[in-house]
């Protein structure tokens, strides 16, 4: 089988890797493009902490964080060793003692289920500052030792390099579908060039609405710009620094050599305006020096800006169209894309292959963010 894969962030580079290891065709499709998600992102692969009802979105976070441990076992197995994963815990932070029971109380619940969780701590301030100097002094900590971080664009390129390996092809430029009477996809040009396919595999986060409008295909996948602050600690080893999880939308993710990430908007309604906003980088810094004024002192190195793909929910967009044969979506993932996105790329390769899936991906399906558009 020949299968062409648009979108090499963090979902299309895996899928690509899990095909091409399975001995199918593959070609990896992708120009360059400012604010892709996965360039911009900091992960956070914790996903029991958050206070999040929708079993589906539970289910493949969890599996998610479970398949980490395979890919990178796997990437390092075959000589990849900047796969930008590391497991250094989660530290829930708050002022309100009660806010952390309740956090405290749901987490070990979710443990029953998941012992991956590891160990589960409460921490008063000067035990949270031990683990994170910069921390501010009122805050006490709930620390979950399963908590991991990841690199996106470290281990998208790793990814991509293991697909390359095993044989997958990799094209540069802007790809248009080739179709035949606008209801069968039977491959896609890249500028003077035609490749032909028996899938095409969609992973263009945000962007993936543009490639179906000539299908009279409104997808419902919308932009959300976040912008995140990269800050040096010069002389500091934060390598095995926790995660950091205030009580927002806010985070700070420590990596090697001093670095803090600090993120991040969810600036709604942005469209794919690339650029740093007043606004947005106050918003970052005021959030990230409230939860940590010991980062006061270090150096703004720069600031990043994705462009997070908001489908309908919060669950992926993934599935077949069923007015386009030959088109598998993997989209939507929102703010989850680090977390969840290369276990999303490994369901949309199974797919492409009619591999039977255990989890109910129902709730998923591409029906429920497409309209269709009438020409007259």
């Amino acid at each position: 089988m020949k299968v062409i894969v648009i979108g090499t962030g963090i979902v299309g580079a895996s899928a690509a890797y899990h095909m091409a290891k399975n001995n199918l065709d593959v070609i990896m499709i992708d120009k360059k493009q400012e604010g892709k998600a996965t360039s911009a992102g900091a992960g956070i692969v914790c996903p029991w902490i958050k206070e999040i009802e929708n079993e589906t979105w539970y289910n493949l976070a969890k599996e998610s964080f479970v398949f980490y441990q395979d890919i990178i076992s796997t990437l390092q197995n075959e000589g990849e060793d900047e796969v930008g994963y590391k497991k250094v815990g989660a530290l829930c932070v708050s002022s309100d003692p009660v806010k952390l029971d309740e956090i405290e109380k749901r987490v070990k619940t979710k443990r029953k289920d998941a012992p991956e969780i590891g160990d589960i701590l409460r921490l008063n301030g000067e035990q949270a500052r031990e683990l994170f100097p910069p921390l501010n002094k009122n805050l006490e900590g709930l620390y979950v030792s399963g908590g991991a971080r990841v690199d996106g664009a470290l281990l998208r390129d790793a990814l991509k390099r293991a697909a390359q390996r095993h044989g997958a092809k990799f094209v540069e430029g802007d790809a248009e579908l080739v179709h035949e009477n606008n209801r069968k996809v039977m491959g896609v040009t890249v500028g003077d060039k035609t490749f032909f396919a028996d899938k095409v595999l969609i992973t263009t986060g945000a962007w993936a609405p543009e490639l179906l409008q000539l299908f009279g295909i409104q997808l419902n996948v919308n932009p959300q710009r976040g912008q995140i602050a990269h800050i040096k600690l010069p002389g500091i080893n934060s390598s095995d620094w926790p995660i950091i999880i205030p009580q927002s939308t806010h985070y700070l993710v420590p990596f090697d050599d001093g670095k803090v990430v600090a993120g991040a908007t969810r600036e709604t309604g942005s469209g794919f305006d690339y650029r740093l906003t007043a606004g947005g980088v106050n918003e970052v810094l005021t959030e990230a020096l409230e939860v940590a004024p010991g980062l006061e002192d270090g150096t703004l190195e720069e600031i990043r800006i994705g462009f997070r793909p908001m489908g309908p929910d919060l669950l992926p967009i993934l599935g077949t169209v069923d007015t386009l044969e030959g088109v598998l979506l993997a989209t939507g993932l929102g703010a989850s894309g680090l977390t969840m996105g290369p276990y999303i790329g490994s369901l949309a390769a199974s797919m492409i292959q009619n591999k039977e899936i255990e989890l109910d991906l129902t709730a998923c399906h591409p029906d429920r963010a497409i309209e269709m558009k009438k020409y007259v």
